[in-house]
Order: structure tokens, then sequence, then C-alpha cells
């Protein structure tokens, strides 16, 4: 029923459609039989040349067969628009007449109580349909449609194309519009009164809004899913909103409690004590400093360089009176999936958030809460899309001195990338983790293991959050290609090391670095000389 609804409500535009393509029909065919301009005319022979009869035949004979070629391939094409618009008026006429009263009543404005109720049940449809309330099971990892996150001032995006930046102002009007409209929804909503809660309330506005996710999906309408400061340190507000191709609805206001929410942070270690070091300053700082509802579990395999890792644990442990971390040894051929699965299952207390993390990975206090919010025991997982940074001598090579890594840490074209096709550092519930069945253990090393578990999730009924954060950074390393590859495994391995260097751009400045030292040479010898 709500699909013949749909339907007979779309008539009216098809038929605009159809009407407009007969316009551009006869416009092509108006334009491609005016005759050329006399600027347009084709150069003759002069006139006293020896061979001025047969040129002029020569040209008129290439012009005519010209003209001929053009005019069938327009045939060709009038033919085809043709035969496809009499086969979508057949289509109508069909419609029409197998649903008559339906589109009588949907027409019918004498009734608007019943056309709006009809609209609105359409509308509502369409939130059913949709992934708002619960997960669909998707075939493959390209099948799901990734959120873009914003802020009042920014919009961070996947699909920047060559001429978009990761992250932007929303230049474009429509998009502005669209999320100033939504954000001025939120607080109308937080703001009106629920009819229960008799008490004076606080005053929501713009500036308690935190950060909001949003996706379309082409066939449903966008989800949006805001969140507001709390009442209280910890606390939060949460509205849903959809727009099914129409007004926006509220879906859902809910109070987020985050206060007593755990983050198990886990990270498995092989050897690498330096970058576990820096690793260490940013947990200090970021984990329990400023957030402080944290563990830290590190699964370490082998025995080289582990006592220098237990003093940077320890150390760290008591210069901030930290006790919530666990260190366990594992004497086995390192495993990226071992180490994350050994840690996730040794915890014993109640449900915990795990983010699995590795060392090489910068984190703000920000990410930390977006981590909870986008996790969801039986309902939702987070696979958050960071940003990793570009070989820092290469972006500041013109620069006196290398900046600071937190000077570092800025989104932008020239200093990283969106790195969406990692599916490595993400945050979920351990009861969920559990019941996926968590890591493939047969796989060994790195790479290959998150993927894994990534489409366990995809192909279960839980929500997979998709999104670029703006507090999760991929450390630049240096990527060694070992000589014991084939010939096309060192070759990709190669062009990885190449697109985790720099830009395109940067690049292309490195290949042609002796061409501009040429150049400016030569400008300067000039300029001497003058």
């Amino acid at each position: 029923m709500m699909f013949r609804r749909g339907f007979i409500l779309f008539l009216p535009r098809l038929v605009g459609l159809l009407v407009v393509a007969c316009c551009s029909v006869s416009i092509v065919y108006m334009l491609a039989c005016t005759p050329k301009g006399d600027n347009q005319q084709l150069a003759l022979p002069r006139v006293h040349s020896p061979t001025v009869k047969e040129g002029y035949e020569a040209i008129l004979q290439e012009r005519e067969e010209q003209q001929r070629n053009y005019i069938i391939s327009l045939k060709k094409q009038i033919a085809q628009l043709k035969a496809e618009l009499q086969g979508r008026t057949e289509l109508l006429k069909n419609v029409q007449n197998q649903y008559p009263d339906s589109l009588d009543i949907q027409l019918d404005h004498s009734k608007p109580e019943k056309a709006q109720a009809n609209l609105l049940a359409f509308l509502r449809s369409q939130v059913d349909k949709a992934e708002v309330h619960s997960g669909v099971k998707l075939s493959t990892e390209y099948a799901a449609v990734p959120f873009e996150s914003f802020t009042l001032q920014k919009v961070y995006q996947l699909e920047t194309g060559l001429t978009r930046h990761p992250e932007e102002k929303p230049v474009r009007k429509d998009k502005r519009d669209e999320l100033i409209e939504v954000i001025e929804l939120a607080v109308g909503s937080l703001n009106k009164p629920d009819g229960v809660n008799k008490a004076k309330r606080r005053e929501y506005t713009a500036s308690d809004f935190v950060e909001g996710i949003y996706r379309t999906e082409k066939n449903k309408g966008t989800l949006y899913e805001l969140t507001f400061k709390g009442d209280a340190k910890h606390q939060f507000k949460k509205i849903v909103l959809f727009r099914p191709f129409g007004p926006v609805m509220k879906v859902k206001n809910e109070n987020v409690n985050m206060a007593d929410t755990l983050i198990n942070v886990i990270v498995p270690l092989a050897k690498r004590a330096s970058k576990f070091r820096q690793f260490m300053q940013n947990f200090r700082e970021m984990g329990i400093q400023q957030d402080g509802r944290i563990h830290l579990t590190v699964v370490y395999f082998g025995k080289e360089q582990m006592n220098e890792v237990k003093s940077i644990l320890e150390n760290t442990s008591k210069s901030a009176n930290f006790k919530n971390f666990t260190f366990i040894q594992l004497n086995e051929e390192f495993s990226r999936g071992k180490g994350l699965d050994v840690g996730a299952r040794f915890w014993k207390g109640n449900n915990v958030v795990l983010f699995f993390c590795d060392v090489d990975i910068y984190f703000t206090a920000e990410f930390l809460n977006s981590c909870r919010l986008n996790t969801q025991p039986g309902k939702k997982v987070f696979y958050p899309v960071l940003f990793s940074q570009y070989n820092p001598s290469i972006i500041y090579g013109h620069h006196d001195s290398i900046p600071s890594l937190e000077q570092q840490l800025i989104i932008k074209k020239e200093t990283g990338f969106w790195r969406d096709f990692g599916f490595g550092m993400t945050c979920q519930y351990r009861s969920d983790f559990i019941n996926i069945g968590g890591f493939d253990l047969d796989i060994k090393g790195w790479g290959g293991e998150d993927v894994h578990l990534y489409r366990k999730y995809l192909h279960s009924n839980l929500m997979v959050i998709r999104t670029p954060v703006r507090g999760l950074f991929h450390l630049w390393h240096e990527k060694q290609c070992l000589d014991e590859l084939t010939p096309e495994q060192y070759k990709m391995c190669m062009q990885s090391k190449a697109m985790n260097e720099a830009s395109h751009g940067q690049l292309g400045m490195l290949v042609f670095k002796q061409e501009i030292e040429t150049h400016l040479h030569r400008q300067k010898l000039s300029s001497k000389k003058t």
C-alpha cells in the first residue's frame, strides 16, 4: 500500500520529467541543424593556387561526409530518446489504469486531512525502512554507508575528491543551511516542555552543541545524530533526527550519562620501546589527566625490550598515581589479533568499552567521549576513520625546524589523509566482541585480522558507525619493504610507502626538484645580466 502511495506521489514529477526530455530533444535538434557562423567556416584554398579546383572538391567532399555522419548520429540519438519516452509514457498509463481510485484519493484536495495522514504515514515508513533503530545485515565491508561528522564551524568528510578538503567550513549554502536547520531544530526540541517534569529547566543554545554525525541513504533520507552538553560533567544530551526527503522528524530524545563508562585501551606490542614511551606521554595527558575513566591493557610478545616497556609503564603509574593497568606477557610470535583477543578476554570486571589501539596512534580526550557515545551494547559498534599523518620531514622540509608533535596534528590536505581503508582502531563493548566470536586467531603478524572482525559486525544486526573523527591520528613512521618480498609484493609495498609519505603535490615537487632548481638557477643568471 505504501509503495502505491509513494509511486502515485511521484507521478506528477515523472510527467514533468517527460516534458523536459521532449523539450531537450527539440533544442538539441535545432542547435544541430543551425548553420555555422562566418567565423566557423572552413578555410578555403587561395584563388591563385594551381590546385584550386581539386582543393575545393576535396574540402566539399570531406564537409559533406562529416555532415552525413553527424546527421546519422543525431537521428540515432533522437530515435533512442523517442523509444525511451514512449516506454515511460506506456508505463505511466499502465499505472494510472491500475490505480485510478488511489490516484483520485491522493489528488483530492477536498479531503486534506486524509491526504496529510497518508503523507505522514509514508514519511514514517521511510524512517522504518532506513537504518535508524537497528543495523542491517550487509554483504561486504564496502556496503556500509559512512557517516560524516561536523561541529558548529567545520565539516569532516571522507569523499574529498580533488577540490574538497578533509576538514573544511560548509561553504556550500545548501549544506550550511541544512546543518544550521538541524542544529536549531535539535535545540528547539531540547527546550520544548516534555509535559512530565514541571521543574524549571536550563535553556539550551547552539553553544551547547558538541558534535554531530550524519549520513544519507539515497532512497530513504538523511540520518542525523547530535550530541549536546548535559546538565553535569560527563553527561550529554543526544538528539536523533531523520529527514525522509521531506520535513525533519524527531526520532529520539534521550539523556546519555557517561560518568561511569570505563574504556579499556588494549595495545598489542613487540619491541618498539621508544614508540611506547611516546604513546604513554599521550596516554598520560589525554587518558589519565583529562579523561580519568580509562584502563590500559598491554599485551607484550617475547622478552626483548620487555623490561624497558615495563619500566615505562611503572614510572607512569608512580608519577601519575595510576593503577588501572594490566601487563600480559606472551612467549610466542607476534600476532596483533591474538594480542587484542587475549587482552579483551582477560578483563574480569563489568561490561566495558574496548578500544583496540596501536602504539603509533595519538588520541584526544574528545575522541574518548566519541568512543563512548557511538557504542551501545547489543546495538552499536564504532569504527572511526583516523587521520593519517604524512612524513613531517617532507611536509616541513622548507621550514627552519619541524614543529612539535601537537602542532603537527592538524587536519589539512597538505598534512595527511583520512585512512578510510583501515579498520584496526575500533570501539565496542566487550559483550559484543565476545558474542561476535572475537578475532580469527589463525592470522599471524599484521594485517587481515581487523577486516575479518569488521566483516563479522557488518554481517550481524549491529549498527556499524563509520565516520572520520578529528581526535584520532596515525603518526607517521617509516615503512620497511623487506628484501624477501616477491617483486609484486615489493612493488605494492613501495606504492603504500609513497602514499603515506606525502600528498600528490608534495611528491610531485620531489620528482621535479631538479627541474625546479635548474629554473631558479637560470632566473638568477638572467637577473644578473640585466
